[in-house]
């Protein structure tokens, strides 16, 4: 089949990647000057599957009305003039009931964990270098009711056989020694063995190599402009003067799949729920590695996470609802360089760190799309929020299969837009 993939994130290249291999012609189509420039460039640096849930859980509509408050909050709102901001907010409320929580976190375990076997294959095929360690997440506790309140995570992470390890202050500096150095301030942590960290942009642009080594043609600083129906069926992709005829069409542009924005979907009758939920990233050079974290700790008080690389500290994280807009808050600087400086004080030098935003797709839910769209011969990969990364290998091989016509090694349900009527 001919295929073209729309994106050159860590979704699509996945996605092109996995067809390529099952023997199909790909074209990417990506519109800055190469792969991973956007929300897969400097990311948290995570592959998480331990933390796979939805951010729409019961109680969130009251923490977010109390984080609004905060200094250094790791939620707030910016109203837009985009109607859509207030719909999805009302759609992100109305899956805090704890039975829609059960439901969107067994459809995000299911597909995290299995691209978590993904990655280990994608790993030890092709070894490819990205700063990759595989020595777990340490979530940080600054307080007894934090510490209390972990107990219901662990009775979701024991409900999916997820491996865990609940440690008390001196559990954590075992695990993470430099925060002996800041002893006091931590009084537990929730360890996750089987986390994973590293550089997705490395990532992304060498699977991408890999990928064109296949065959894969990909052509950037393209524009995408319509994707061309004939009767009611995707066909093909304009992009200025240039049109790529396709057997099928594989959407995986992120939060610009959608939103009044870059509407190419909606023209087509597609209004996906997707918003681009804004996130903020540190990346300093490593000063004294005894001084830095030895794989990736997650501050539940601030909801920031500091991961290590081989000579750099990435800090990620806020979540900031306010549309397309990318200005770079000082705020949101203040509060990542407040987090890092707090705990690792002496790991690296803030002075010369490089200061990121990207814009997260996600979904009311958290389930991203993957699969078919209400239109034959256009596919969708996208809406994987905070997740993109964890999600990537396993969403990649997941639509493979279905586009292939081969049975998957998970079942799709409650993955694909249908869930959404």
């Amino acid at each position: 089949m001919e295929i073209v993939v729309l994106g050159g994130g860590v979704i699509g290249v996945t996605s092109a990647w996995y067809l390529t291999k099952a023997g199909h012609h790909v074209t990417l189509l990506e519109r800055r000057s190469g792969v991973a420039l956007e929300t897969s460039h400097a990311n948290a640096g995570q592959i998480s599957p331990g933390y796979a849930a939805p951010w729409a859980a019961p109680g969130i509509p009251l923490k977010a009305a109390k984080w609004m408050l905060q200094k250094h909050a790791p939620f707030t709102v910016r109203p837009t003039a985009d109607p859509f901001q207030l719909r999805w907010m009302l759609q992100m409320f109305a899956n805090c009931t704890p039975a829609a929580y059960a439901t969107n976190k067994g459809r995000m375990v299911r597909l995290a964990h299995y691209s978590r076997d993904c990655m280990k294959t994608l790993r030890d095929t092709l070894a490819i270098d990205y700063e990759g360690r595989q020595l777990g997440t340490l979530q940080l506790f600054r307080s007894q009711s934090q510490r209390d309140a972990s107990l219901r995570d662990i009775e979701v992470l024991e409900e999916y056989g997820v491996p865990y390890q609940s440690l008390d202050g001196a559990g954590c500096e075992e695990a993470e020694p430099a925060l002996a150095r800041v002893r006091g301030k931590i009084v537990g942590g929730l360890r996750l063995p089987g986390d994973e960290t590293g550089d997705c942009f490395r990532f992304t642009q060498a699977l991408a190599a890999e990928a064109q080594q296949l065959g894969v043609k990909m052509v950037f600083n393209c524009d995408i402009d319509e994707i061309e129906l004939a009767q009611g069926r995707a066909v093909a992709v304009r992009a200025g003067e240039q049109r790529f005829q396709a057997d099928a069409i594989v959407c995986a542009l992120g939060s610009y799949a959608t939103g009044f924005l870059r509407p190419l979907l909606r023209p087509l009758g597609l209004d996906l729920p997707v918003y681009p939920v804004k996130g903020y990233s540190l990346t300093l050079p490593m000063t004294n590695p005894d001084a830095a974290p030895r794989s990736t700790v997650l501050d539940e008080t601030y909801k920031v996470a500091i991961t290590r690389f081989d000579e750099r500290i990435r800090v990620g994280g806020m979540a900031e609802l306010s549309g397309y807009n990318l200005a770079l808050n000082p705020k949101r600087h203040d509060t990542l360089a407040m987090v890092v400086g707090d705990l690792f004080p002496a790991g690296g030098d803030l002075s010369r760190a490089e200061f990121w935003t990207g814009l997260r797709p996600m979904t009311p839910d958290g389930t991203p799309l993957v699969g078919p769209s209400p239109i034959p011969g256009l596919w969708l990969n996208t809406g994987h929020g905070t997740l993109g990364w964890t999600m990537a290998a396993g969403s990649g091989r997941l639509l493979c299969d279905l586009i292939s016509g081969t049975p998957p090694a998970i079942s799709d349900e409650g993955l694909t837009l249908a869930r959404y009527g």
